[in-house]
């Protein structure tokens, strides 16, 4: 087995439990406008939408079609619509409330933390490359303890490069002064985490919470985090 010395995860839906997350956020957002009195309802419906929307809209972030700032509040215009109501004005409110309330949530997988302390006391040096947004990335790991345990933060916005492109994992490993050989990428995400490792030559570890199959080959897979115990 390799000697691994920096550990490179993922942080959404890796660590952090985004979907929980994102729905205590939404029912947030729900409340604080009064969206059911809007017509806005059940508020399923209204989750349903917008995961949809969400969805596209990331994808065409990023594939370079659209800004940061157009998908933050295209995705709740486009689910407004859904219910005959656009205000392009209530969809940038409810935006920036979204994203005030999100990263303060504390969600994570099970036994994140108790896997954070055994690689640390192990000796490893972790880090995260993420997709998501510095400011907000930075409430995430702050809000949820998560900080203390990450030596460096590589954020798709500070290095101007998003996952799988093999330019944000070369920056990430110049950030951290780390080899190659010496390093290993885990995500859940087969496109930008695992395929984006291979394409960069780094080992990864396939997080797979979801238990979906694939073609692609990743060096290890597990479906909990607590499996890394036998990896590392």
């Amino acid at each position: 087995m390799p000697a691994y010395k920096h550990l490179f995860f993922d942080l959404d839906h890796t660590l952090w439990d985004f979907d929980a997350n994102a729905k205590e956020a939404l029912i947030e957002v729900y409340d604080h406008f009064e969206l059911e009195a809007k017509g806005v309802h059940p508020f399923v419906d209204f989750y349903k939408h917008y995961l949809h929307h969400n969805e596209i809209l990331w994808d065409r972030y990023h594939k370079g079609f659209i800004t940061s700032d157009e998908l933050k509040w295209k995705r709740m215009w486009r689910t407004m619509l859904e219910f005959k109501i656009g205000s392009e004005q209530l969809a940038r409110d409810m935006s920036v409330h979204f994203l005030e309330r999100l990263p303060v949530k504390k969600i994570l997988f099970p036994h994140t933390i108790e896997i954070m302390d055994y690689l640390t006391a192990k000796g490893y040096t972790l880090h995260l490359i993420t997709n998501g947004f510095e400011k907000t990335q930075w409430s995430k790991i702050n809000n949820s303890g998560l900080n203390k345990y990450f030596t460096h933060m590589i954020t798709s916005e500070a290095s101007n490069s998003l996952k799988p492109k093999k330019e944000i994992f070369e920056f990430a490993l110049q950030k951290a002064g780390a080899s190659l050989a010496e390093s290993i990428m885990l995500g859940d995400n087969l496109d930008a985490d695992i395929q984006g490792a291979i394409n960069a030559g780094m080992d990864c570890v396939f997080v797979n919470h979801l238990k979906i199959s694939t073609d692609i080959k990743p060096t290890y897979t597990i479906h909990h985090l607590e499996e890394l115990e036998q990896i590392f």
